[in-house]
């Protein structure tokens, strides 16, 4: 057994939310792998084995469904978790297979994926480790973790996934990262077919290429499952034992710190057994557990690999990618330096909110101190209002530096009319188009006013809505929205809204 300490993360409530009936992704995959894991930790094993103790949302792939936000902070927590058990040097190697979403995007959830947890766990990582590896070998590309980091050398990307006609469509060899960032994205699109020993020849030459010439401080691995043979998303021919191969490389370099993560795909309970380093002793045939029946008729943890063609082969184009693709990391030279700067003193966990905060005692000094401050905001903000006119208001829209830096101002102490920032009929009227994870089609979807592109002109503006405070009156009122008519009411306050509804819901 390794003597490497492994922090292993599972929340109980994973696998009681379901995207809906007959969704693909179904959660209750991690509550799957857990309960194999726990069903190989026997009375006889345990003390061995623990060393003696809807705004962003696109197409169907990604429903509202109860609980999601729930369900992506046990997700998210998860991976900043195990990102802050290994830069506090209490793990080796942390496990969250509820974790590698990789397809969500900043403004944008895809492929089944509402939070990307990997960016805000290497978002984590940074604040302690200068140079931070991400390998990702989920059968679609990891494209959200590379557009995060696509402009900087501190984050280098690798993603083996199958390219052509499939989702999300991006990943060519020729996207290798824009800036500072150039050569650190690093991506092999591969063929139909792909088999355990096509997978080792590039896998291995690769990554051993890029620990020499980046020489990252902490490894990010993502190991979708889907790229196993009979994945009903997948296309590749890879054998439980060849997925975890990739898991078993880093066990040539126990000083490395490693974060495993899940992805798409059903189990993980292998590469758990290969994080503790008993894959060779432990029994492949099934013991008993909740989902015992799902493994017959064999009942073994195994998956078998079948006769597909390996495309990567026959037309030599693996051959030709590893070549490219070393050519690439020979380019960078040598592991980027990192400058000197200021680390944010805040965790990615405290600035999320996922932990409560601490009980602060403040005496009577502290209380004086904050209303002078307040006071003096307060006054600030009340001469920047006086200073600007509508005028300042309006050329907001044309984007100037000048009309944002007052416009900004006055937003902070006013409520500005809806109509102001409301985009053009010309807006809503061009559809943007989305590839689905499901079947790998594009589809229409429409424009959203906050998503606006640099085209029309107009910053972006986040959190805005139709409700404002109205000072002479004392309440929350709701601007009446182009096309309303006159017969319709406008509230003059949020009670008499919630009373019109209810009375509505009465009737």
């Amino acid at each position: 057994m390794s003597k490497r300490r492994v922090a292993y993360y599972y929340d109980t409530d994973t696998g009681a939310y379901t995207y809906g009936l007959g969704h693909a992704m179904k959660p209750a995959r991690m509550k799957l792998t857990h309960e194999i894991v726990r069903a190989y930790v026997t009375p006889e094993t345990a003390e061995e084995l623990t060393f003696g103790g809807s705004r962003f949302l696109m197409l169907s792939d990604n429903p509202v469904f109860d609980g999601v936000f729930e369900f992506c902070q046990i997700s998210a927590g998860g991976s900043i978790g195990a990102a802050e058990r290994i830069a506090s040097g209490s793990a080796d190697v942390a496990i969250n297979w509820a974790g590698g979403l990789h397809h969500a995007k900043k403004a944008e959830a895809a492929g089944f994926c509402y939070i990307n947890d990997i960016v805000l766990c290497i978002l984590e990582l940074l604040r302690t480790y200068p140079r931070v590896l991400y390998i990702d070998i989920d059968c679609h590309h990891g494209d959200g973790v590379e557009e995060a980091f696509y402009t900087t050398d501190r984050v280098l990307t690798c993603s083996f996934h199958k390219f052509g006609e499939f989702f999300p469509g991006t990943g060519t060899s020729a996207d290798q990262g824009r800036g500072k960032g150039k050569g650190y994205s690093v991506n092999l699109p591969l063929k139909d077919g792909l088999t355990d020993e096509s997978l080792k020849s590039i896998y291995d030459p690769v990554i051993s290429k890029i620990l020499e010439v980046f020489r990252p401080s902490v490894v990010v691995l993502q190991c979708g499952a889907d790229s196993l043979a009979g994945d009903k998303l997948g296309c590749f021919n890879v054998s439980m034992q060849g997925h975890a191969a990739c898991v078993q490389f880093f066990q040539k370099h126990p000083d490395l710190p490693l974060i495993v993560l899940g992805g798409g795909g059903y189990t993980w309970t292998y590469e758990t057994a290969c994080c503790l380093g008993i894959e060779h002793d432990i029994d492949l045939n099934m013991p008993w557990n909740d989902f015992f029946e799902w493994f017959g008729p064999r009942y073994k943890l195994e998956v078998p690999t079948n006769n597909m063609i390996d495309h990567n082969i026959t037309d030599g184009s693996i051959h030709r990618l590893r070549q490219i693709t070393l050519e690439q990391l020979n380019a960078l030279g040598g592991p980027p330096s990192v400058q000197i700067q200021d680390v944010p003193r805040e965790s990615v966990n405290a600035h999320l909110q996922f932990t409560k905060p601490q009980q602060v005692t403040t005496d009577k000094l502290d209380d004086e101190l904050a209303n002078n401050i307040k006071y003096l905001y307060d006054l600030q903000a009340s001469d920047s209002d006086s200073s600007n006119s509508d005028s300042d208001t309006e050329s907001d829209l044309d984007g100037s530096e000048h009309a944002s830096v007052a416009s900004s101002s006055k937003r902070q102490s006013s409520v500005i009319p809806r109509s102001v920032h409301s985009p053009s009929p010309s807006v809503f009227a061009s559809p943007r188009k989305r590839m689905s994870i499901m079947d790998s089609k594009y589809y229409e979807v429409p424009d959203e006013p906050n998503h606006m592109s640099a085209s029309f002109g107009v910053r972006r503006k986040f959190f805005q809505s139709e409700l404002g405070f109205d000072e002479k009156v004392g309440y929350i009122i709701r601007e009446r929205r182009p096309g309303e008519g006159a017969s319709l009411p406008k509230f003059d306050s949020i009670d008499m809204l919630v009373e019109e509804e209810t009375d509505n819901e009465m009737s």
